[in-house]
């Protein structure tokens, strides 16, 4: 896997986006799919920035690998901050209008939304949020 580490800060995205493109360079992936990965990229790293470190520094570590037959992305994101399973919480009722909505949770639910997996473990101290999706039509 490939390894970039930001400090876990918002106006580093751009840097994970750039990341992540830098590993598609080469392979020929339906749009769609990309779209709907970064999307979820996009919620997992400011979802981390916001919540996983308070009023601490710290920073997030980003592998991805690009696997092929099928062409598939793994992009997994690593911190150090307070223990934190997304995956724990119940998904938002999106049949609700805005009025009725509760704030919150609709990011990681798009993710599970646009992704084929997404797993949680926490392991010596870090929080590992690894996201899977094929980028191709097979």
């Amino acid at each position: 896997m490939n390894k970039l580490t930001v400090p876990a800060k918002v106006e580093n995205l751009q840097k994970v986006m750039d990341f992540l493109g830098d590993q598609l360079d080469s392979v020929d992936y339906v749009m769609k799919a990309r779209l709907q990965l970064e999307l979820s990229i996009e919620e997992a790293y400011v979802n981390i920035v916001n919540y996983a470190y308070e009023l601490e520094e710290g920073e997030v570590i980003v592998c991805c690998n690009v696997g092929e037959s099928p062409l598939k992305v793994t992009m997994q994101f690593v911190d150090y901050g307070k223990p934190y399973n997304p995956l724990e919480n119940e998904d938002p009722d999106i049949s609700l209008n805005a009025e009725e909505k509760e704030i919150g949770g609709l990011g990681i639910f798009l993710i599970k939304k646009n992704v084929d997996d997404i797993s949680y473990k926490y392991c010596d101290g870090k929080n590992i949020l690894t996201i899977q999706k094929k980028l191709a039509d097979c």
